[in-house]
């Protein structure tokens, strides 16, 4: 058979689509005679805005839409006109909920200019691939590749009727497979959850016109009667999760007119599923859908792939998509990257609540960019969320990377039943004293997702909701059905909201503006000696020096800890000190800004090596992450 895996936007330009890596790499082993193709839209869509719009429309552009337009669904809405064969589908309702939402003007903008060029590269789609007489065209789709897909897949059945198109990835997990696959009839297969193992089950019935009734997970039609088979129970082993095939994106990435202005990257996962989330799910997170169960490649696996997919694309950045890295790797994965001799950029995410060791290990690892789902400085909105950290924990973590010139992403979520404006005010009155510490994107309010605990079970506080409205001017279906196909829902703001949650955000972009002008330095002259250089953007220009029990006593607070935690760590390390003086001292400490407070609890916040700088005399713009 001939097969032709297709990915179209929004996947990120610089990025290749792991889905379609692996899955072509599968189906060429386990069916060696079939010819699989690929398509990487995101790419041709990108050349596509850019020629037909005079060069106008850049790549940047593309990244603007891909990168901050999720929660408005406005990748979707543009291709929503060449879906329903309608320029002007539901343009005064996008107007209607841009005006109401307060939309970024040129987000708006530039997505009102880009659909007038989506019924083109639709066409131009669809006539290529139904010119290359394919048996079967898969779709892989997450967040904002559902409209795209369809759309392509509407016109493709018109063009090429005995084509047979299928669905897969994030988007179709669940109900929302189901939702996908019945309400468009030109979809003829959803395979719903991993596809390692599903796909070529379904290629096998294809190939034999048999019904694939013993393939877990596949919605399929019996006539005109949608069948969805049941989700399999368990999970696909690491086995059988091939290295995945990223030539033919290399190519297209050479050959694209955007090429200059990318930097290629290739993705790599070591695991599946979320370790710490088996047990203490993060209340507000959907991402692992229906196969949260961790499980990961052995180190000798992992290095293999990544030795030969940097040996062979000389791609030396790395991105590992696993939602949390395995601890093992820290005894038999990193000190493979750290003795290769590569000069890499890795991007990982790990917990937040790693140690100063394994931070550093994980930089000489060249593990440079992490994303360790701090998500707040308060420890009772912590608990709300399930994290098992401290506030005082995160703020370590983020002055522990700085230590070590490790770049984290991170952004600052509220809006959680249960939290107070007094959770919130002793962390807003201290935000100006982390301005040399790396701040977070933004301050975003959590979005209900499916799949997450919040949805799951109603009762932790989200009892209505609907699917986002967005959908409305998207879809043409039934609010039912949306109900099945939508992965973000509205729901009445819960948490801080007014004053409290305007002060967060002008908080934020202080920090964000503030932090490229600041460092607070800890010069170590000796063990009964130390002196902290405050030049942080917003604070008095001046030398902090500490002696004797005192400047033990900072030391002894790297960790964190409570005053009485100190003030037995003093006496225990030969500074008896009275608890009043330990606490007067803190309070002093408090006051200059040297110290973080979560609680009842103490972490230092100066550091000791100068870490690069960024220096801007404007404030750096905020961006928001999905």
């Amino acid at each position: 058979m001939r097969v032709i895996l297709v990915s179209l936007p929004w996947q990120l330009l610089d990025l290749p689509s792991l889905a379609v890596g692996i899955l072509a790499r599968r189906v060429r082993q386990v069916r060696p005679d079939d010819t699989v193709m690929e398509v990487h839209g995101a790419l041709r869509w990108a050349d596509h805005l850019y020629t037909a719009s005079d060069g106008e429309l850049s790549a940047a552009d593309y990244a603007e839409i891909a990168e901050h337009g999720l929660h408005h669904g406005i990748g979707d809405w543009i291709f929503a006109g060449a879906l329903y064969d309608d320029p002007s589908w539901r343009q005064e309702q996008f107007a209607d909920y841009a005006a109401r939402v307060r939309l970024d003007h040129r987000l708006k903008r530039l997505a009102t200019r880009m659909r007038h060029y989506a019924a083109g590269f639709v066409e131009a789609v669809a006539d290529d691939l139904a010119r290359a007489q394919p048996d079967v065209v898969g779709f892989t789709t997450t967040f904002m590749q559902n409209v795209p897909s369809l759309a392509v897949a509407r016109r493709l059945k018109q063009l090429l009727p005995t084509v047979r198109t299928v669905m897969g990835g994030a988007n179709c997990d669940g109900p929302m497979g189901q939702a996908l696959h019945r309400n468009h009839r030109f979809v003829d297969y959803a395979v719903r959850g991993e596809g390692e193992v599903a796909f070529p089950a379904l290629l096998d019935h294809i190939a034999a016109g048999t019904q694939p009734r013993d393939v877990p997970g596949v919605c399929w039609w019996d006539g005109q009667r949608p069948v969805a088979n049941a989700q399999p129970v368990g999970v696909v082993p690491p086995g059988l999760i091939p290295v995945p095939d990223y030539a033919a994106w290399h190519q297209a990435v050479e050959e694209s007119v955007s090429r200059p202005y990318l930097e290629p990257q290739l993705v790599l996962e070591g695991a599946r599923g979320c370790w710490w989330g088996e047990k203490h799910q993060c209340t507000f997170c959907g991402l692992n859908g229906s196969a949260i169960g961790f499980r990961s490649k052995p180190a000798d696996q992992l290095w293999a792939e990544i030795a030969e997919l940097v040996g062979h694309h000389r791609i030396l950045d790395l991105v590992m998509v696993d939602n949390i890295i395995d601890m093992r790797y820290f005894e038999d994965l990193l000190p493979r990257l750290a003795a290769s001799g590569w000069d890499l950029r890795v991007h990982y995410e790990v917990k937040s609540n790693l140690k100063a060791e394994q931070i550093r290990r994980l930089v000489e690892a060249c593990v440079v960019h992490l994303q360790p789902g701090i998500e707040s400085l308060n420890s009772r909105v912590l608990q709300l969320m399930d994290k098992g950290v401290s506030g005082a924990r995160n703020v370590r973590t983020l002055r522990d990377c700085q230590q070590v010139g490790a770049t984290v992403d991170w952004n600052y979520l509220y809006g959680f039943p249960g939290e107070r404006e007094q959770d919130y005010r002793p962390i807003l009155q201290q935000m100006p004293a982390l301005a040399h510490l790396q701040p977070p994107a933004d301050a975003t309010r959590i979005a209900l997702e499916r799949f997450s605990p919040y949805f799951e079970r109603p009762e932790l506080g989200f009892p209505h909701r609907t699917p986002a409205s967005f959908y409305q001017h998207i879809y043409d279906l039934p609010d039912a059905e949306l109900a099945d196909l939508a992965y973000l829902f509205d729901t009445p703001a819960q948490g801080i909201t007014g004053q409290t949650e305007a002060t967060l955000h002008e908080c934020v972009q202080q920090w964000r503006s503030a932090h490229p002008r600041s460092n607070l330095l800890l010069a170590d002259e000796d063990t009964n000696r130390y002196v902290i250089h405050d030049r942080r953007h917003g604070w008095p220009e001046r030398d902090h020096t500490l002696t004797g029990w005192q400047a033990a006593a900072y030391r002894l607070l790297e960790p964190g800890r409570t005053p009485a935690a100190l003030t037995r760590a003093l006496a225990h390390a030969g500074h008896p000190v009275p608890d009043q003086d330990t606490s007067a001292w803190l309070r002093r400490m408090l006051r200059h800004g040297l110290v973080f407070k979560d609680g009842n609890q103490y972490v230092t916040l100066a550091h000791p090596t100068t870490p690069a700088r960024v220096w801007a005399d404007d404030p750096v713009p905020a961006k928001t992450s999905p």
